[in-house]
Parts: structure tokens; C-alpha cells; sequence
């Protein structure tokens, strides 16, 4: 029993020195296909960023009613305001290179997951 207990607590160390201090929390996720309509602006200019292209179909879905039959809503992106942070919360959060390329290049799945720490908020962007 003492070495259960012991182990026990060496987990419960383990876990809480390996934890942020200021631990983020999850406040938003969802799915979306980003189409090709989701890659160039109002303007019929060719959008070349992330940001901008996750931007351009969260306006599609939230304003003009017009997203992919595969996206699906957030609790996050239907304010101006909010769609405008974007540029920041992508470049503070994770994607990789590929995921990059395929976004950019490509009508991929993707799940977004929106967090808020200490700092603001934050995109954490996987392709599937």
C-alpha cells in the first residue's frame, strides 16, 4: 500500500512540474473544409496565408450563410472583431509545415482549436 501511495505521488509530481504554470485553456473548436471559394477575398484576389484563408471562411460561414456543407459553427469567429484576430492568434499558436502547405495550396479538413492563456488567445491548427 506505502509504495502505491508513493508512486501515486511521483505521477502527480511528474504531471504538475510538467504543467504550464499558466495552463491554457480551451474555449472553441470546430471543423471546416476550406474550399476554393475560401481562398481569394471579396475582390476576387488570391488570399497566400493561413489566417487569411481561415478568415475568408469563417466570413463565409458566419455572414453570407455560405459554408462548406462539411463546416461546422464556432462559438468564436462570428464577430468581425473576433475573425480580425486571426493574423495573431494563428502566428501565437501551432501548425505545422505541412498542414501550412496544405491549407494554402489545397481545400483540406481542417480542426482549429481557439485557446486563451495568460497572454490572449491562441490557434492550435491540424489538416485531416
Amino acid at each position: 500500500m506505502r509504495i502505491l501511495s508513493l508512486l501515486t505521488l511521483a505521477v502527480v509530481s511528474a504531471i504538475t512540474v510538467a504543467a504550464p504554470a499558466s495552463a491554457a485553456r480551451l474555449i472553441c473548436e470546430y471543423s471546416a473544409r476550406l474550399s476554393s471559394q475560401d481562398h481569394f477575398n471579396s475582390n476576387g484576389e488570391r488570399l497566400d496565408s493561413v489566417a487569411a484563408i481561415i478568415r475568408q471562411d469563417r466570413y463565409y460561414f458566419h455572414v453570407q450563410g455560405a459554408g462548406d456543407a462539411e463546416d461546422e459553427d464556432d462559438c468564436f469567429f462570428g464577430s468581425k472583431s473576433n475573425r480580425e484576430l486571426l493574423e495573431r492568434m494563428v502566428s501565437r499558436g501551432r501548425i505545422d509545415a505541412a498542414a501550412r502547405r496544405a491549407i494554402v495550396n489545397g481545400t483540406p479538413m481542417i480542426r482549429v482549436r481557439i485557446y486563451r492563456d495568460n497572454i490572449g488567445d491562441y490557434c492550435v491548427v491540424a489538416v485531416f
